[in-house]
């Protein structure tokens, strides 16, 4: 998976900007707990007052604190006027001082006086504080040390209560509005949260836009290299993959992989900062309950875990469900006329919907197997919520926790676990992408078999003659060798044909030429130059090749016919149609040669897609022509005309012919006849009638005993 993400390129200079907006976007992320804790507890509970320092205390009030205050901070406070005041930029300092005292004379004034002791008597309207304030130093003393101490069990959150209710009780006191107060606080958390939400937002558009262009950058990258790729396979190649496979690998495989990229930029980079950046807000939160976060983490990958385990080996065999539907699809689609034909409707479809029950079978095991996963990881994250509920309110009820700092522990907590089931869900994915990935690696790290020398040459053929030099081939993965020794010669102004039964190695002998294959012993020269010495760009630039099976492209009659020769001209392009015998069904057509022929050349007949095959190969006008059983679905009469125009306006070229019709390689120069591999004789029609067996025999298939007799006088 690692090595196919080197295809990412320039794109990679993004990553780094994508994982600072993720670290922008959990930073907001993390914030937002705390604003809700702050809303809950500050200002829903405490009525919008944050802390027990205010910028104006009484002088009555002030008397009250001075006798807990320990730290003599207080003393920051000054007199002016009636009121006394503390600068707004110490507040932060004196904050941890003021609380205790706030908290004990709140607590003091508002302290029953049954809860005094007995000896202890309090007069009407007079409350402990004032009682202490009325008393000799040497009274007050030790009571005030004795209330401290009554004091110091209690923990910082029922202080700082206590504190902030001194404080709204003196705002009171001074006439403040505290419906406004507490409006004020609500709206402005309010509309900071709304510019984080905003905030996410932007970023989550952002992040996914970049990564989105960055996969998509990938995916036509990794497209093009593999198109590349292929198209320079030689067929060696081309049958090792199967062409079912390479489509599924060009789109599907990349398609996963790409999916992944997307899945990678967007979750597995946020996961660990969120999960990360939880972890610390819990952490800081000090409410005691982190360990169910362990919990809730070692619940899930037992979980994950044990799906991985039963899930995995599907998600490796997928893609292979996947070639072989698009095989069998392609396999009926193009054979379409032939199941038709000989009424295996019922046969094909039970062969497909097999193979689509068998993709089917595996996608509905594997997305059980996840779907699974919902109702427990639901099970875990709402069992969580009922431990931090139930341990929380515990800590609310003794005092050590706010409702909303509960609140933000259970928020910092689901977000804990939902970075881990992020990265679960990605695991969940990775194999099937890890399987795709290595399979699009196995066709970019397979070199063609044929390939261009370092210095090959681009020149050195001039007329076209070529000669085999004992020449054996045989094909990867087999020990035989399907041909043994062959040596002839096609000279310029001539045509040579071969001829063999089915089987005998005609098309794999012409293959040769353009270095479809290349030879396993001797060599095949044109103009005395090996063509492994020559670019296979120029070499195939000089042969036009008419294959056994004639191939259209979507598009017209005239793109098809200039596939060849980009720069023909429309006269060039009439006379091959000419030579080919062409003109009379183009012509027929509405449009002539701009008319419109579909993908495979299927709205033509075979005998029009064979003779616009050979057109296109004598618009290019190469100085070798190779005709690999091109006129088989010709009858004899247009099949008689094509060769003679043939003869004519090719004079110069060298023209093979691969035939399975003695009447279309009658008049041949030189005829070679295969038979398993080897040559059984070459010569004229009637030399061979006369000394070659094999030859005989498959005219003897062919021609009647008068017809044998006279071709062989007519080829005197």
């Amino acid at each position: 998976m690692i090595k196919i993400l080197k295809h990412l390129g320039k794109s990679w200079v993004w990553v780094p900007v994508i994982f600072a907006l993720l670290v922008v976007q959990a930073v907001c992320d993390l914030a937002l707990p705390q604003y809700t804790s702050d809303i809950v507890d500050v200002g829903i509970q405490q009525g919008g007052v944050e802390n027990a320092v205010l910028e104006e205390i009484s002088p009555e009030s002030m008397e009250k604190l001075l006798l807990f205050d320990k730290s003599s901070m207080l003393s920051e406070y000054y007199p002016a006027g009636k009121l006394t005041y503390v600068r707004s930029d110490e507040i932060e300092i004196v904050e941890p001082y003021i609380t205790y005292p706030a908290a004990v004379v709140y607590a003091l004034d508002h302290m029953d006086s049954s809860m005094l002791p007995e000896e202890v008597q309090l007069p009407e309207g007079m409350t402990v504080t004032d009682m202490l304030l009325a008393m000799p130093e040497e009274q007050r003393t030790p009571m005030i040390e004795e209330i401290n101490k009554q004091f110091e069990g209690y923990s910082e959150i029922m202080l700082s209560q206590m504190a902030v209710e001194f404080a709204r009780e003196e705002l009171v006191a001074q006439g403040a509005d505290m419906n406004a107060i507490q409006m004020k606080y609500i709206f402005g958390k309010g509309l900071e949260m709304t510019g984080l939400a905003l905030a996410i937002m932007l970023v989550t558009i952002v992040v996914g836009f970049l990564a989105a262009r960055i996969a998509a950058l990938f995916g036509m990258t990794v497209r093009e290299k593999v198109f590349r790729r292929v198209v320079s396979f030689s067929n060696a190649e081309m049958d090792k993959f199967s062409t079912a496979s390479l489509i599924t690998r060009s789109t599907n495989d990349i398609q996963q992989v790409q999916m992944v990229i997307v899945m990678i930029l967007r979750m597995v980079l946020y996961a660990p900062i969120l999960g990360f950046g939880g972890i610390i807000k819990v952490v800081n939160t000090g409410t005691g309950l982190g360990w169910i976060i362990f919990v809730a983490v070692a619940a899930i990958l037992v979980l994950v875990s044990i799906l991985m385990s039963v899930a995995m080996p599907k998600f490796k065999s997928m893609q292979k469900l996947v070639d072989r539907l698009n095989l069998v699809t392609r396999e009926i689609l193009t054979g379409l006329p032939v199941i038709r034909a000989f009424s295996r409707e019922k046969h094909e479809e039970e062969r497909f919907d097999a193979a689509s029950k068998n993709l089917m079978k595996t996608q509905l095991f594997t997305n059980r197997v996840m779907s699974v996963m919902s109702p427990f990881m639901t099970m875990i994250m709402n069992g969580i919520s009922v431990l931090i509920v139930w341990f929380g309110a515990k800590g609310i009820d003794s005092g050590d926790m706010q409702v909303g700092d509960m609140m933000a522990f259970l928020t910092y907590t689901m977000q804990i676990v939902m970075s881990f089931l992020m990265l679960t869900m990605i695991s969940i994915m990775l194999p099937r992408a890890a399987v795709s990935a290595n399979r699009i690696n196995e066709v970019l790290d397979t070199e063609s078999s044929v390939l261009d020398k370092e210095n090959a040459a681009n020149a050195g053929i001039t007329k076209g003659k070529v000669v085999f030099d004992n020449v054996s081939f045989h094909y990867d993965g087999s020990d035989e060798n399907v041909l043994h020794n062959i040596s002839f010669t096609a000279n310029p102004g001539e045509t040579t044909a071969i001829i063999g039964s089915t089987g005998s190695g005609k098309s794999t002998l012409i293959n040769l030429i353009p270095r479809f294959f290349d030879t396993t012993e001797g060599t095949v020269t044109v103009d005395g130059v090996n063509v492994r010495d020559l670019s296979m760009h120029y070499l195939r630039e000089n042969i036009g090749i008419v294959p056994q099976k004639g191939v259209l492209f979507s598009g017209t009659v005239n793109s098809n016919l200039s596939f060849g020769c980009e720069n023909a001209t429309q006269e060039q392009l009439t006379e091959a149609a000419e030579i080919a015998q062409a003109t009379e069904f183009i012509e027929a057509k509405p449009e002539k040669y701009e008319s419109p022929i579909s993908q495979g050349g299927t709205n033509v007949s075979g005998g029009q897609k064979q003779r616009l095959s050979i057109a296109r190969a004598v618009a290019k006008k190469p100085k070798i022509y190779i005709f690999d059983d091109s006129f088989s679905a010709l009858d004899y009469k247009t099949d008689a005309a094509l060769r003679k125009d043939l003869s004519e306006k090719v004079a110069d070229s060298t023209v093979i012919i691969v035939a399975q019709r003695i009447s279309t390689i009658l008049h041949a120069e030189r005829i070679i006849v295969l038979d398993e591999g080897k040559i059984a004789g070459i010569g004229t029609h009637k030399e061979l009638l006369k000394n070659c067996e094999v030859y005989k025999q498959i005219a003897s298939s062919q021609l009647s005993e008068e017809e044998l007799n006279n071709t062989g006088k007519e080829s005197e």
